[in-house]
């Protein structure tokens, strides 16, 4: 679905690249220069989190954070001190809340399954607490799991393949295990919640969300590292019900689609059934969390666009990686996609940044998850660097 021409027209005006400013930021006691949109302030607000990923608001306020260190972290306001609210183990990357008739759900994705609980405010939990709904195919490569709650109230789960070729795929028709890549649907409809594919062909859609004007969901995509620095773009896609991007055997370079002679199987679908991306951000970028501003959040300033952590290459361009010089690597950030009618006129514009050195290339921070609080401000998390919980919000 497009965005109509007046929307367009409307966000083109309202939200062309804003003013920024530099901001001089204290983490763990050393001083850091950081450019955010003139009118906002940014905060560090906890360091004491280990590997924080993915998070989400509790309709308490409580704010639960995933990571890699095995537990979920909860934070209460004003979200500076971190408690550990569930020992799971593994890898519980990301958590949702839903409302029920029979309370607050908590939905926990871990690499190998997806989990649900009851959440009480102030108890800790362990993973026997919790019901496992669905096993989730586990292995190698890109072992995040993000779960999301949609409008209409149904669980959503992204999950990415194995590796920049791999032969894996959203279908009946191949093993479970190897059912990877894309975004799938829970169907509770039956006797037994059943996952099955919403959107396939992504390399690896970490991070998801919906517009709040559309209600249709977009998502970041990590693309494959085969192809060199510069191609394929990393992409932004609108999905839905039944679309399918490509990969592994299909490749955007260039602005065309072109096979990928990578992997031998034969693709599921056709080439013309490929869906153009919504937006383009370089290649190696690695973008994660998709949080959409709804209209209170900075008083409605941001509202029609799509905000997207980055969080940097982890490699270099080939002139880079024979010297060791890092300072050509995708810098980390958070940017703001404002859609337009085509992938050519959507922009990806700087909101935060200044995490990397320019000069050397290292880094003090990466933004891996977002999310708007109930005071109307983007939270975010770096798991590398300075590892810790961040705020950014209008200035006084």
């Amino acid at each position: 679905m497009k965005l109509s021409l007046s929307r367009w027209i409307l966000s083109s005006l309202l939200f062309l690249p804003c003013a920024a400013s530099s901001e001089t930021l204290t983490v763990n006691d050393k001083a850091y220069s950081v450019n955010i949109p003139e009118g906002t302030t940014i905060e560090v607000l906890n360091t004491e989190m280990q590997g924080p990923r993915f998070m989400a608001f509790a309709s308490n306020g409580d704010l639960l954070v995933g990571s890699k260190a095995g537990v979920v972290y909860r934070l209460k306001a004003p979200y500076k001190k971190a408690e550990v609210a569930i020992q799971f183990g593994g890898y519980p990357h990301s958590v949702a809340f839903r409302q029920t008739a029979q309370g607050e759900e908590i939905w926990l994705a871990e690499t190998n399954g997806l989990y649900r609980a009851l959440y009480e405010a102030g108890r800790t939990y362990t993973k026997s607490d919790f019901t496992l709904v669905e096993a989730l195919p586990g292995g190698p490569g890109h072992n995040s799991r993000t779960v999301g709650v949609g409008p209409d109230q149904r669980i959503y789960v992204s999950l990415g393949i194995s590796g920049n070729c791999s032969d894996e795929y959203l279908s009946p028709s191949y093993p479970v295990s190897k059912r990877r890549g894309g975004i799938m649907v829970l169907d509770e409809g039956g006797s037994k919640p059943v996952l099955r594919p919403f959107g396939s062909g992504l390399r690896n859609p970490v991070g998801f969300d919906w517009d709040p004007a559309t209600g249709i969901l977009y998502a970041s995509n990590n693309g494959p590292d085969h192809h060199g620095f510069d191609e394929p773009k990393e992409v932004f896609v609108a999905v839905e019900d039944g679309d399918f991007f490509g990969m592994p055997w299909f490749q955007t370079v260039e602005g065309t689609v072109t096979r990928d002679t990578c992997i031998t199987r034969n693709p599921p679908r056709p080439i013309t059934e490929v869906k153009r991306p919504a937006a383009f951000l370089p290649a190696r970028s690695a973008p994660m969390a998709v949080a959409f501003p709804r209209s209170s959040d900075f008083n409605g300033r941001f509202t029609g666009q799509a905000f997207v952590a980055v969080h940097g290459s982890w490699g270099t361009p080939p002139s880079g990686a024979a010297t060791g010089d890092l300072a050509g690597r995708r810098e980390p950030r958070i940017v703001a996609i404002t859609l337009g009618e085509t992938a050519a006129a959507s922009m990806a514009n700087n909101l935060v940044h200044g995490f990397q050195n320019a000069s050397t290339g290292d880094r003090w921070a990466r933004p891996v998850g977002l999310a708007f609080g109930p005071d109307g401000a983007l939270y975010f998390t770096s798991d590398a660097g300075n590892q810790g919980l961040f705020r950014l919000k209008a200035a006084p």
